[in-house]
This record gives structure tokens, C-alpha cells and sequence, in this order.
């Protein structure tokens, strides 16, 4: 196969979905030899803050001199991006070496009568058995979906086991609770591998404890730590953190979004375990590293004049974190919003926490199956006060968007990942 015919395998033969359980992906593992088996992975799960932090972890064991895998799903542009070595992508050559492995596999699997896996358990068996050939000396795993009965959940004993922000998403997947939703998440943690947890609600807080305790698993989270933010600007944040276990001060972070100051809080805690798991993280490397961390369409400017953010909040905490930084970056500026959603979200919700930062409001459609209509998410929003307008296209809502965005103004585009890698697409090809 050539790359091409490798994307319309995944896509069209095996096609997109989700079927619960690891035994497909551990037969598929025991064809390659388990590869998982070989790697350190330092494993995050949660609802939102897991890429980031694996921008963050993955610039931080650069830094430190380390030879850093980073598995995260879904990609933006291309599926290349989520495998990554030291911030390079896999080779289409490699990847198409990969998938072509991966196909045959599967089409024995099909013949012995045996259970076909997933895309998505496909791509992950190529993380494994790609960085194991690389011989990186980490492998940050990103969950794809919950944590019990994710594909990634096949690694056995992990460095740390890190969980980020946990809030109601996938329902259909992973229950109608917190409660249910936090349970899949610590379904990651291992027998006396550490944790370290976000900074979380008492319920979730207690969940997890609970289940680090079970697993005699080291259990760490930072719900007593001062943080004083010295500046927040476009330029990035600067903020001193303190607790009984660390203190530093005058942290630069260019990670756009006030939410990402708590990240990166969870994420220095992790650096404080991996440490006391040999690694060898120096307080330089650890700033470094946090300097030139950098994670694709989250709050990411694309253009300036007029001022274009993409920003991947998909749920509804993702969108009201984002709001929450409107407030902080963007007070007095006219906010073109394009917003484009699921249909299995909680757009309604979702549109109430971002529509009150808008000006105008152009509607789109992502490019996804489960896309939520434009008529219909403009139904949902009839109540609006501002001009609603309806573009089906992601390139007409871009066009219409700079049309009517004066120069000082800001282009926010929102609500999905399909869209923003559309969209991300576009702009640079606009901009060539």
C-alpha cells in the first residue's frame, strides 16, 4: 500500500467506531511481539488537559535530554501527527510500513475467524510497535476514550499514571455521572505504579483516592498549592507556585488559556514523581521545557489582523474554560465566534457558556458523521441576541467571518476538532 491506500484502509475498509474491551488490541499486540511491554510510558487520561499536558511533559524530558515518544488522538491535519518523536512526526514512509503491517495482521486475525480490531486499536498497536523500533526512552500515552477499556490501557506497569480534568463527556460511552465517568478514568491506574491527579471536586478527588488505595498506588495531587499569577497576556503567563513539596517562582508558559496555568501545576507535580522514579528532570530543564511547549489548535493564533484563535474545547467544561479566558485576553475586543459542534454533545449548554463573548455567531458543520446540522444548532440558539448567520461550508464561515472582523477585532473558531483541523488547513493554505 501506498499512503494514500493506508488512509482509505483505516478509513473506508475498517472504518470509524468504538467497541468496548482490550481484547482485540492485546491479541494484535501479542502478533507484534507486545511491544508495549518494552517501552516507559508515562500514561495520561481525563476529559480535557491531556494534550496539553503531554506538550508540556514531552518539551520537559526533551529538554532533560531524553529520546521522547508522544501517542495523542485524535489528529488535526494528518494522521502523522500523532506519533511523534522529540516533537517530529512519523515519517509517511514509516507510517505507511505500519499500517501495511497492521492490515495484514488483522486480515489473518479475520481469516482464524477471530476479532477484527478497531481504527483506532490499529493506530495504537502502531504507537507501540513504532516506538518500541525507535527505542524511545519514554513513551507519553495519550487515552483516546475513558481509561478502563481504552487501548492503551494494555501497558501494565507504567511510570505514573496521570489524571487531568475530569468532566462529563461521551456519555453514551462512559455513563451519565461524574461518578461513572471518574471510575473509567482511574480505570488506568496500576498495582503500585504512582498517580498524580489534577486538582479536582471532592467527589472525583475521593473516586480516584479510593481507587489509587486499592491498587496500593502512590497517590498525589496538588489541592493545596498557592499559585500567583504575575501576568497573562497573549504573550503567554508568568506565575509562582508554592506548596509543602515545591516552590518556584516567576514560571514562564506560553500555553494560551487561563486553565492552562492549572495544567501546568499538575504537570510540575508529575515532574516532582517522575524524579522520584530516576528520571533526571533539573529545575532548568523543567523551565525550559515549559518555555517552548507548544499544542496545536488550543488557543492557538493563526493570523493576526484581524486576531484568529482555534481552540479545540469540544465539551461543555472545554467551552466554558475558554470562555472563562475570553474574559482574561479579549474584554473589550469584538468577537466574531464560528462554531461548529457534534451532535452528541451538550452543544446547548456548550452555546450557553461562549455565545454571551460574541458579537455575530457564524454556524458550521464539521466534517464528521456525527456533525450537528447548522439549522439545527441555529434552532437551539434562536434565543441569541446577536446576528446568527449559517454556512455549512468551513471555508464560507472563514470568509464570512474576516468579512465582517474589523482589524482590531478576533475570529474565534470552536466547538470541535474536526473543525479546527479543517479549518487549521485552510488558513495555511489561504495564507500561501
Amino acid at each position: 500500500m501506498n499512503y494514500q491506500e493506508c488512509i482509505h484502509y483505516l478509513e473506508e475498509e475498517v472504518g470509524f467506531g468504538s467497541v468496548p474491551g482490550l481484547e482485540r488490541i492485546k491479541c494484535l499486540c501479542e502478533r507484534l511481539g507486545n511491544p508495549q511491554q518494552k517501552l516507559s510510558v508515562i500514561h495520561i487520561a481525563g476529559t480535557n488537559g491531556k494534550g496539553s499536558a503531554v506538550a508540556m511533559l514531552s518539551s520537559i524530558l526533551k529538554e532533560a535530554g531524553y529520546r521522547v515518544g508522544t501517542y495523542t488522538s485524535p489528529h488535526l491535519e494528518k494522521y502523522n501527527e500523532r506519533f511523534l518523536i522529540n516533537g517530529k512526526e512519523i515519517s509517511d514512509e514509516d507510517f505507511t510500513r505500519e499500517i501495511t503491517l497492521m492490515k495484514n495482521i488483522c486480515e489473518e486475525l479475520a481469516a482464524e475467524g477471530k476479532a477484527v480490531p478497531t481504527l483506532f486499536e490499529i493506530v495504537t498497536g502502531v504507537a507501540f510497535h513504532y516506538f518500541a523500533e525507535q527505542k524511545v526512552d519514554v513513551l507519553i500515552l495519550e487515552v483516546g476514550l475513558g481509561g478502563r477499556y481504552d487501548a492503551t490501557n494494555i501497558v501494565a506497569e507504567p511510570l505514573l499514571s496521570l489524571i487531568m480534568s475530569i468532566s462529563i463527556d461521551h456519555t453514551d460511552f462512559l455513563g451519565d455521572s461524574i461518578e461513572k465517568i471518574a471510575a473509567e478514568k482511574a480505570g488506568i491506574i496500576k498495582k503500585n505504579c504512582p498517580v498524580v491527579l489534577y486538582s479536582q471536586d471532592e467527589i472525583v478527588y475521593n473516586m480516584v483516592k479510593d481507587a489509587a488505595d486499592r491498587m496500593d498506588a502512590p497517590f498525589y495531587c496538588l489541592n493545596d498549592a498557592e499559585i500567583d499569577v504575575a501576568s497573562q497576556t497573549l504573550e503567554g503567563s508568568v506565575f509562582s507556585v508554592k506548596n509543602k513539596s515545591m516552590s518556584l517562582e516567576k514560571v514562564e508558559l506560553p500555553l494560551l488559556g487561563s486553565y492552562q496555568i492549572s495544567n501546568c501545576v499538575t504537570v510540575l507535580e508529575a515532574c516532582r514523581v517522575l524524579k522520584k522514579r530516576g528520571l533526571q528532570l533539573s529545575e532548568e530543564a523543567v523551565r525550559r521545557g515549559l518555555k517552548n511547549a507548544h499544542w496545536a489548535g488550543r488557543m492557538e493564533i493563526c493570523r493576526k489582523e484581524p486576531l484568529v484563535i482555534l481552540d479545540g474545547a469540544h465539551n461543555e467544561d472545554g467551552i466554558h474554560q475558554l470562555a472563562k479566558s475570553l474574559s482574561v485576553y479579549f474584554r473589550d475586543k469584538k468577537v466574531t465566534l464560528i462554531l461548529g459542534v457534534l451532535g452528541d454533545k451538550e452543544y446547548h449548554k456548550m452555546a450557553e457558556h461562549i455565545l454571551p463573548h460574541a458579537d455575530s455567531v457564524i454556524l458550521t458543520e464539521p466534517h464528521s458523521e456525527r456533525k450537528l446540522d447548522v439549522f439545527t444548532l441555529a434552532r437551539s440558539i434562536s434565543n441569541h441576541n446577536g446576528t446568527i448567520y449559517t454556512e455549512k461550508e468551513i471555508e464560507d464561515a472563514y470568509e464570512k467571518a474576516l468579512s465582517l472582523t474589523p482589524a482590531e477585532g478576533i475570529i474565534l473558531c470552536c466547538g470541535s476538532l474536526y473543525m479546527i483541523g479543517a479549518m487549521r488547513t485552510y488558513i495555511t493554505n489561504r495564507s500561501r
